[in-house]
């Protein structure tokens, strides 16, 4: 099957070959079709399976097709993603696509200024790719109007839930024409984005490339059993040992990032970080230092879990697990992307299972333990059985207080009895 065959014009298949793209993946193949057709769609996919491509190349089609001028202050199609990474990146894609076509696009984020994005929409734009947030803020200062939106995409509407975007995407579809096109896509629909899905959607094509909330195949997993306070340690052995070439960590709050890259920047290893309280243009040259193989390791909290594409990225290494199970499969998925191979590696103490057996019960599989010698945990990690639910040991009978098995037998003194 060739992108030609699903009805994609001269123009774009021309571009796609010029970047290496010549086979549809599965959720392309069942996306494309469906979106040019006009239909809503809600799509699920592993993530790195190609699913931007999947809504954003019939999205600048019909965009093109049409051929509405757009007006000042006001966009064709919006796409909403939960993070400032996902929104770069799908801008990136967006405009490769678009090559050559006579539409214009743009990203509009918080954590920079927002006067450069309110000047860029004064000619008005035909994609928009945007968080919540600053698409209201843009729309409070009459920056944006939505009069002239043909397609609305919620791309991870999963993960914009789960920040507490819910009241925004809200705000946001009460602005639009009831006369639209929408389109979900997710690497994983949890039941309130399919009760979502239900209230926006109308007679969608459902599509599921690959079983819900699975990880890739192709990425080799396990897991090691390490106290809490010898994780950093534990992570730089392996480091040595495995002679990775570049590692993305993910560790739970920012004070850890800060403090791991200390560590890896004190022992001579390039180191570089991402997470919620670094500034926007802080954050992007860390990913194209990463990106530019300038920096062998990039630490970061799940702000980079969704939205980091990075091409042959051999190694995710957890050292913290996420709080969130459905964050486990999208952490896991920055690597191994597009039909590569990769390896999945979790650091997990004993305080941990709870968070282990929700990923094997999300996942439905039961992670391999390696035991790394020297790091032997004092604190065992409880096991877990293969429906990921934590196997308790049978407790012993208790004993009746104040008895004991050798304690010799009192007799009754019968004197005092009356």
């Amino acid at each position: 099957m060739s992108f030609a065959s699903l009805g994609l014009i001269d123009q774009i298949t021309r571009t796609l070959a010029s970047l290496s793209y010549h086979t549809p993946t599965a959720v392309q193949s069942q996306a494309i079709p469906a979106v040019l057709a006009g239909r809503d769609v809600m799509a699920a996919a592993q993530t790195g399976t190609g699913k931007t491509a999947g809504f954003a190349l019939p999205l600048l089609q019909r965009l093109v097709m049409d051929g509405t001028q757009v007006a000042s202050n006001s966009a064709r199609s919006l796409i909403l993603v939960p993070t400032r990474e996902l929104a770069e990146q799908v801008h990136e894609s967006v405009r490769a696509y678009g090559a050559g076509l006579p539409l214009r696009t743009m990203v509009a984020y918080g954590g920079v200024s927002i006067n450069p994005q309110m000047m860029r929409l004064r000619k008005g734009v035909d994609v928009l790719v945007a968080t919540p947030g600053r698409l209201l803020d843009l729309q409070r200062q009459n920056a944006v109007r939505f009069n002239q939106v043909q397609t609305l995409v919620l791309d991870e509407a999963d993960r914009m839930l789960d920040l507490g975007f819910s009241r925004d995407i809200d705000n946001v579809l009460a602005l639009l024409p009831k006369r639209r096109q929408t389109l979900l896509f997710s690497a994983t629909f949890s039941d309130p984005i399919r009760a979502l899905a239900t209230k926006l959607l109308d007679d969608p094509v459902s599509i599921e490339a690959s079983p819900r909330n699975t990880t890739v195949t192709a990425i080799r997993q396990w897991i090691v059993p390490v106290d809490k306070k010898r994780k950093p340690d534990l992570f730089l052995h392996l480091l040595k040992r495995h002679g990775w070439p570049q590692v993305l960590a993910f560790v739970k709050t920012r004070k850890g990032v800060d403090q791991l890259v200390d560590l890896l920047d004190s022992k001579g290893i390039a180191a570089d970080s991402i997470h919620g309280d670094k500034p926007q243009p802080a954050r992007l040259r860390a990913l194209d230092r990463f990106k530019a193989g300038e920096v062998r390791v990039l630490v970061a909290t799940d702000v980079a879990a969704r939205g980091l594409d990075i091409e042959e990225l051999p190694v995710v290494v957890n050292v913290d697990l996420p709080i969130v199970a459905e964050d486990y499969v999208h952490r896991t998925g920055r690597t191994g992307r597009a039909g590569a191979s990769g390896e999945a590696v979790s650091l997990v103490c004993a305080d941990e299972v709870q968070q282990l057996a929700a990923i094997e019960a999300l996942t439905q599989q039961t992670l391999q333990r390696k035991e790394e010698a020297g790091f032997e945990p004092e604190h065992r990690v409880p096991q877990t059985d293969p429906g990921g639910q934590i196997v308790k040991k049978p407790k012993k009978p208790k004993k009746p207080k104040g008895f004991t098995k050798d304690a010799p037998v009192v007799q009754e003194d019968v004197r005092f009895r009356r």
